[in-house]
């Protein structure tokens, strides 16, 4: 007999987690709590409430989080500037911290013994539901159905899901497995089909939320960031929550062809795998951040951020929100935004995302310093002999020795 007798399930109604549903009762002889959480994605929320409903399911939480999601989750993350491997913006990666955190939360308010995933024994997502929910509650226990399970292939489950009389969308029954998806305030993600062929280009219909750069105006849209300790407060001077300049960068980024990634990528369990993603809001602020750092960072902070970001953007793909390197990684890189203010004109053009403009009451910016004009005297240009000669000391010392 288990000594399970109450799972909370991430829940989003979709082929693998539906399925999960039916196998924990099965299995587990076990009540289920489903929990779906609205960090964006929408459309994916009713058909989950209604799918938990029909399987009989009497506790089921889907609860708003877009706002905590994107306040204290993606706005921390992109002061840093983070993306993985020089492309990914980490849309998936950043929402698993918060939705591990919200399954042990539940668990402790309905006395649940355990909780339980969708993700794959080959994915990611494993490692960062369970890294996440063990550093919140190391005596959780977490039943994850693919490494247990026989199913082998989305096929092998889709035939569960008829047997069982359960509803599947994105499904084929012929043509290959359907892409396996992943949406929120952030990003949509495709994996799978045609996609597994690494020389396949990716099929124009799968894009669902940007529309292709050659369909996009022919018209540039201009955009006025504002900014506040390194986030972004207001567009073209409309105070905004974090979420809700998501939304608005999403839908303008994306009627602008902005956003689009197809990659290959190392996961953290040691293989390489192929992923296409939507990122309109995310590429926008990455590119305005950047741009308005420039101008306000000192040259040598900046340089350190750079350095670390690869380490931090990894912490982050690899699960490890929640552990103290990434707390004292985010302390030093909050601290660098004190003076990160201002606001940053970007212009939007057929996929492309450009700085077109900055300025700043913080900026570090001198005009009469870099000018090629006159400067009156602010800078003395025969002090770089001496500046030079000192650096190339150690070359020069070097060179004798050849």
């Amino acid at each position: 007999m288990s000594d399970v007798n109450k799972v909370v399930l991430a829940y989003s109604g979709g082929l693998d987690t539906s399925i999960i549903l039916k196998w924990l009762e099965e299995k587990y002889q076990c009540e289920v709590v489903t929990f779906t959480a609205d960090i964006g994605q929408g459309e994916e929320l009713e058909p989950a409430r209604a799918k938990a409903q029909a399987m009989g399911i009497k506790e089921i939480y889907i609860e708003d989080l877009r706002e905590e999601f994107a306040r204290d989750y993606v706005f921390p993350m992109f002061r840093a500037n983070a993306i993985y491997e020089g492309e990914y913006l980490l849309g998936t990666s950043i929402a698993r911290p918060l939705i591990a955190k919200r399954l042990v939360e539940i668990a402790a308010e309905t006395g649940a013994q355990a909780i339980s995933h969708g993700a794959t024994g080959k994915g990611n997502d494993q490692v960062r539901f369970e890294i996440g929910a063990y550093a919140l509650a190391p005596d959780i226990k977490i039943i994850a159905p693919w490494r247990e399970w026989d199913f082998t292939s989305r096929e092998g489950m889709i035939a569960y899901a008829e047997q069982h009389g359960i509803p599947v969308d994105y499904k084929k029954k012929s043509g290959g497995s359907p892409y396996s998806m992943d949406a929120n305030a952030l990003h949509i993600s495709y994996e799978g089909g045609i996609l597994e062929d690494p020389w396949a280009e990716a099929e124009d219909s799968m894009w669902r939320w940007t529309r292709s750069p050659q369909q996009a105006p022919d018209t540039p849209r201009y955009l006025e960031l504002s900014y506040r300790q390194g986030d972004i407060v207001a567009i073209d001077g409309a105070p905004m929550t974090p979420y809700q300049v998501m939304a608005t960068l999403n839908e303008i980024g994306s009627e602008h062809g902005v956003g689009r990634l197809d990659m290959v990528e190392n996961r953290y369990v040691g293989m390489k795998a192929r992923g296409c993603y939507e990122t309109p809001a995310g590429t926008i602020m990455l590119r305005a951040h950047r741009g308005i750092e420039s101008l306000t960072l000192d040259r040598n902070v900046a340089h350190l951020k750079d350095e670390l970001m690869p380490r931090y953007a990894e912490m982050i793909y690899n699960g490890y929100w929640w552990s103290p390197e990434r707390e004292m990684l985010q302390a030093m890189i909050d601290q660098s935004q004190q003076r990160v203010n201002g606001d940053v004109r970007i212009k939007l053009y057929k996929g492309s995302v450009d700085v077109v403009g900055r300025r700043s009451d913080d900026s570090l910016f001198d005009p009469g310093l870099a000018t090629f004009e006159d400067d009156e005297g602010a800078y003395n240009q025969q002090d770089a002999a001496g500046f030079i000669r000192l650096n190339a000391l150690r070359l020069r010392v070097a060179a004798g020795r050849k």
